[in-house]
C-alpha cells in the first residue's frame, strides 16, 4: 500500500524487493554475501588495528591504506546489513529519509573510494619516482589535507543528488526493484522530469571516476617509464612488485562498475536485472572484502606484523600453559 503525502506526493516508505525473479534462492544469495561483509569487517578492522598501534606502520602509505579501510566499512555497511534482512527475514520495507541516507553514504563514499585509490597511485608514483624525497612531499599534514579534500569532494557532489531525488513527485508506486536505494532506480518511480537527474549523474561519475582514472594512468606511466630506466631487471621487479597490491585493488574496485556500464549500454536487455543487481551488491562488498587480504598478502611489513602478533599470542599460551 501506498503512502502519499498529499502536499507533495512524497511516499512515507519505499519496499525493496531484493533480486527480482530469484526470491526463492535469497537465502543462498545471501550466505556469500553475509561470509564476504564478515570477512570485510574483521580484515578491515585488524588492518586499522595494526596501523593505529604498530609504529613500523606509522608511514603515509599505511595512513592512506587506514583511509582506504575506514571508507571500504562504511560503503559494505550501508547496503549489505538491509541485504540480509531483506533475504533473511523479508523486512523490504525503508523509509523515505532512509533510503535519501542511504543513498548519499553509497554514492559519498564509493566516490571516496576511488578518490583514496587515486591518493594511493600518487603515493606509489612519488615512492619510485623521487625515493630520496618521498618523507618530504608526502608528510603527514599533506596525507591529511590529501584526505579531508578527498572526502569533500564525494560529499559536497552527492549532497546535490540527494535534494534533486528529494523534489520530485512520486506516482509510479513504491516498489524498487533492487537491495539498496539505487539513485536511478528510485528516480525512475517518479511522474516528473527526471533528465537533470540522469544528466548530474553522469557528471557526477565523470568529476569522480573519470578525473581518479585519468590520475592513476598518469601516474603508472610515470611509474613504468622509472621502472624501465632501472639498471638491473631485480631493481625493476623489486620497484614494481611494490605496485602490484595496489593494481589488485583497482582491478577488484573498477570492473564491476565498468561491468555494469558496458553491460547496459550494449547487451544489457539480455542479461536479467537480477544479474545487474547481484553484480551491483558486488561493486560495494568485493573491494571491502579483497583489500584487506591483498595488502595483507602483498605488503611484507603488515604481513610481518600480523605474523609476530600470532607468534606472539601462541607465545603467551604457552607460557601459560
Amino acid at each position: 500500500m501506498i503512502i502519499l503525502n498529499q502536499t507533495d506526493l512524497t511516499p512515507a516508505s519505499f519496499i525493496l524487493t531484493g533480486t527480482p525473479g530469484l526470491e526463492d534462492r535469497h537465502f543462498w544469495i545471501s550466505l556469500p554475501f553475509c561470509t564476504m561483509y564478515v570477512v570485510a569487517v574483521v580484515g578491515n578492522c585488524g588492518l586499522l588495528y595494526l596501523i593505529r598501534y604498530e609504529d613500523s606502520l606509522h608511514r603515509s602509505m599505511y595512513y592512506i591504506l587506514a583511509m582506504l579501510s575506514l571508507t571500504d566499512l562504511v560503503m559494505c555497511t550501508t547496503t549489505i546489513p538491509k541485504a540480509l534482512c531483506i533475504f533473511w527475514f523479508h523486512l523490504k520495507e525503508i523509509s523515505f529519509d532512509e533510503c535519501l541516507v542511504q543513498m548519499f553514504f553509497i554514492y559519498a563514499f564509493t566516490g571516496m573510494e576511488s578518490g583514496v585509490l587515486m591518493l594511493m597511485a600518487l603515493d606509489r608514483c612519488v615512492a619510485i619516482c623521487y625515493p630520496l624525497r618521498y618523507s618530504t612531499i608526502l608528510t603527514n599534514t599533506i596525507i591529511a589535507k590529501a584526505g579531508l579534500i578527498t572526502f569533500l569532494r564525494g560529499v559536497l557532489l552527492v549532497i546535490p543528488l540527494t535534494f534533486i531525488i528529494k523534489r520530485l513527485p512520486y506516482c509510479r508506486g513504491n516498489i524498487i526493484h533492487h537491495t539498496y536505494c539505487d539513485h536511478m532506480a528510485v528516480a525512475k518511480l517518479s511522474c516528473g522530469n527526471i533528465k537533470i537527474n540522469v544528466n548530474y549523474g553522469q557528471m557526477v561519475a565523470l568529476l569522480i571516476g573519470g578525473f581518479d582514472i585519468l590520475c592513476i594512468s598518469v601516474s603508472y606511466t610515470m611509474i613504468l617509464w622509472a621502472v624501465v630506466s632501472l639498471s638491473s631487471a631485480e631493481a625493476r621487479w623489486k620497484a614494481f612488485s611494490t605496485c602490484t597490491a595496489h593494481i589488485c585493488a583497482i582491478v577488484f574496485s573498477y570492473s564491476p562498475p565498468f561491468f555494469c556500464f558496458f553491460s547496459h549500454r550494449f547487451r544489457g536487455h539480455r542479461i536479467p536485472p537480477s544479474c545487474h543487481i547481484i553484480v551491483a551488491n558486488i561493486y560495494l562488498l568485493l573491494p571491502p572484502t579483497m583489500n584487506p587480504i591483498i595488502y595483507g598478502v602483498k605488503t611484507k611489513q603488515i604481513r610481518d606484523c600480523v605474523i609476530r602478533i600470532l607468534l606472539g599470542s601462541k607465545d603467551t599460551k604457552s607460557h601459560s600453559i
